[in-house]
């Protein structure tokens, strides 16, 4: 089978740091579903995972953790999908991803596509929303049925990936007053049209400009960005007993015992946790991205496709790696058929 993989961890403007190669097919087993990749979505964790390092793999190692497809075989175990079933999922990190023709994956971890989308479509939603959905709602303890209506939000770094999924559950969903930040004309556009209730510029004094808003201080506050030049003035932004939420390693300790005299909470989401760990409630992760197609084609969410940079090959994605380290990408960026 086609795939995109690599063997040095090198700089993406090598020509060898993704290569196309061929693999043998994989096959089914167990929980496993045998999905043909339709489209692909390209991620921070991406090119995180693909960066210089002195390692080699004695085998092409395929990256990716977003995808949208149709399932051509399942393991004895499964009963949630069967062959023909159009699929979106993101994945786990700790097994062979998503760039190749075909792709294991645990049906636990896996949600039926949304009728309303084409497979590109799909593809820019899993690993986003799982991060958003689990952030807001598992990990801050946001109600999905209005019960923090009115209580405000910070999104930092509103317009990326995460930030393109959050604001619309925080605001559809959870009704809470959504201020997200944006640094520039056409991301802050973005994320107006997604319906941030305020934007600010994270390149500036947020304290300040949250004071100009009205909203001196916020209930919740979700880090979608490495948390390193906003970890000091955290204790300025979020309320007595408020919540923060994070998704970023940071490069080095963060200043957190400012937070102790508002009893703030810090919480960290990793969307692999559950597929990595096969935690007892791994499916939660199946039923999210059901309740999101359905959302989707009801049209209360909308994807967050923002460029489509063709089929999926070394080039085009050597390209994505390319604009995402560049840390100016609005949405997401997806890749589709071979």
């Amino acid at each position: 089978m086609k795939a995109v993989g690599l063997t040095r961890y090198l700089p993406i403007d090598d020509p060898e740091a993704l290569l196309d190669v061929e693999l043998p097919a994989p096959v089914a087993t167990g929980r496993d579903l045998l999905v043909e990749v339709r489209a692909v979505a390209v991620n921070p964790v991406d090119y995180k995972t693909r960066a210089p390092k002195d390692q080699i793999e004695p085998a092409p190692r395929v990256l990716g953790w977003d995808a949208a497809g149709v399932v051509r075989a399942v393991g004895d175990q499964v009963t949630l999908f069967a062959p023909g079933d159009e699929v979106y999922y993101a994945g786990s990190i700790a097994r062979p991803g998503s760039n190749s023709e075909l792709h294991l994956v645990d049906e636990r971890i896996v949600g039926h596509k949304p009728r309303t989308l084409g497979f590109a479509e799909a593809a820019a939603l899993p690993l986003t929303t799982l991060t958003a959905w689990e952030g807001l709602f598992d990990r801050l303890g946001v109600s999905r049925t209005g019960g923090h209506r009115g209580a405000s939000v910070l999104l930092i770094g509103g317009a990326g990936g995460v930030g393109s999924i959050a604001i619309q559950l925080a605001k559809q969903l959870a009704g809470l007053r959504v201020i997200a930040t944006a640094s520039r004309p056409d991301s802050a556009r973005w994320v107006r049209e997604l319906g941030a209730d305020e934007v600010i510029d994270h390149t500036r004094p947020l304290a300040d400009q949250l004071r100009a808003a009205g909203v001196p201080e916020v209930d919740f506050l979700m880090c979608l960005t490495a948390p390193d030049p906003y970890a000091e003035v955290f204790a300025s932004l979020i309320k007595p007993q408020g919540k923060i939420c994070l998704i970023v390693m940071p490069a080095g300790p963060l200043p957190i015992g400012t937070l102790m005299r508002k009893s703030a909470t810090i919480a960290w989401e990793m969307i692999f946790t559950r597929a990595v760990f096969e935690t007892p409630d791994m499916i939660e992760q199946h039923q999210i991205l059901g309740a999101t197609a359905d959302l989707v084609d009801r049209g209360v969410v909308k994807t967050t496709l923002a460029q489509h940079l063709g089929t999926i090959n070394a080039e085009n994605l050597r390209r994505a790696h390319r604009l995402l380290e560049q840390g100016h990408a609005t949405g997401k960026l997806v890749l589709e058929g071979f």
